[in-house]
């Protein structure tokens, strides 16, 4: 019982990864208050460019990044009971749902940039570029260490639970950013 107890107590995941986290959910946080700051400058602006969002794409954009998270986090717990090949399993699905995300961002870019809808349009399209640019980048990063987190996995005799963890805890961040972003981006009026 007191192993079990131990194990609620620590923090899962590798400190190193925590002390990222909390500093990219920082700057994100200073991005979303600079944001918020300019929209209430230019309010009609920002509605209007709103409005050529493809809220259909973000809306599942967010159910593929919830449902990929919903995954990660049954596989860290199945990787935990030493169920490895559920794990295996559902951190491949987590990954494949995941992997939708950035295809999803492209069939979305790629319209908006034909029709010279750009970086350059205006300040909000300039935040929406750049905030969903850079979770992207994170998004893509996720992909991989969720790759890394397979590999051991499958490979190691006895797989690496604090790897599992810390490539959990950073595919959560990207899942609560991109709630954000949506909030924000799309959806707040």
């Amino acid at each position: 019982m007191t192993a079990v107890a131990d194990v609620r107590r620590r923090i899962p995941g590798a400190p190193s990864m925590w002390f990222f986290v909390i500093g990219d959910l920082v700057i994100f946080g200073l991005y979303f208050v600079v944001y918020m700051y300019y929209r209430g400058q230019d309010h009609a602006l920002f509605l209007q460019s709103q409005a050529r969002l493809n809220l259909d794409i973000g809306a599942v954009n967010t159910v593929v990044l919830i449902t990929s998270s919903l995954f990660v986090a049954l596989g860290t717990t199945a990787a935990r009971a030493g169920k490895v090949p559920d794990a295996l399993r559902l951190f491949g699905i987590g990954l494949a749902f995941g992997a939708a995300f950035p295809f999803l961002k492209l069939v979305e870019y790629v319209p908006e940039i034909l029709s010279g809808i750009t970086p350059g349009t205006n300040l909000f399209f300039m935040y929406y570029f750049v905030m969903t640019g850079l979770h992207l980048c994170h998004v893509l990063l996720g992909l991989v260490i969720i790759c890394f987190v397979i590999r051991n996995l499958r490979t190691s005799v006895e797989p690496n639970i604090s790897l599992v963890e810390t490539g959990a805890t950073y595919w959560h961040m990207v899942d609560v950013l991109w709630l954000v972003l949506f909030a924000l981006l799309y959806l707040m009026r």
